[in-house]
């Protein structure tokens, strides 16, 4: 069990103009109320400018999907979490047209996407990520209409067969230190929740 700690941490990625207060607010852009300025598409050559083990939470709020490389990325934030930190990811799900036409948007996400930021993942091939983020819960949020009168399994079914029906992908992570080994058996999958919205 990993102490809570009393005065926490929290590290707001790639901000923008979405300030958080008691964050500490990083972006790539000098931008009111940022406090530090990075290049998250650099971390692999140069580090987020933060200590190890310092921070008890994240949030990266519609980011990712802008990033080129985010293995580095994630490896650096694992570097920089305390064991136990929770990480949230907010992202456009791949099967919804706002993954596609933004064209900063470089990347799509779906629910298996978040398990490459863990090791058990690399059990097959070595691709030099070092970071190990466990994804703990996947929430959809969803509209009412499209899922009234239908239990987990048929929203999941439908979820997996048309567009455009998730609104927003939210994943939970945690820090887990030491990494474990890249193994298939340690392979967790997260718990699944919907979120309805009218």
């Amino acid at each position: 069990m990993v102490a809570k700690s009393s005065n926490p941490r929290r590290l707001n990625v790639g901000c923008g103009r979405n300030i958080r207060e008691g964050w500490t607010n990083l972006d790539m852009a000098q931008l009111p109320g940022v406090d530090i300025v990075a290049n998250l598409e650099q971390c692999a050559e140069d580090p987020l400018p933060l200590d190890d083990d310092s921070f008890d939470e994240f949030l990266l709020s519609h980011v990712i999907e802008h990033i080129h490389q985010p293995l580095p990325l994630m490896q650096d934030l694992w570097r920089i979490a305390k064991p136990g930190a929770r990480l949230n990811i907010h992202v456009p799900h791949g099967a919804n047209d706002d993954a596609w036409e933004d064209p900063t948007h470089v990347r799509p996400y779906f629910l298996s996407s978040f398990g490459y930021f863990s090791q058990p993942f690399y059990w097959r091939a070595d691709y030099g990520y070092r970071g190990d983020w466990q994804t703990e819960k996947v929430t959809f949020v969803l509209r009412r209409t499209s899922c009234e009168g239908l239990n987990a399994s048929q929203i999941f079914e439908k979820i997996n067969k048309e567009r455009n029906l998730v609104l927003e992908m939210i994943a939970s992570l945690i820090a887990i230190k030491p990494a474990r080994e890249p193994r298939k058996n340690l392979i967790r999958p997260p718990e699944i929740n919907f979120q309805l919205m009218d």
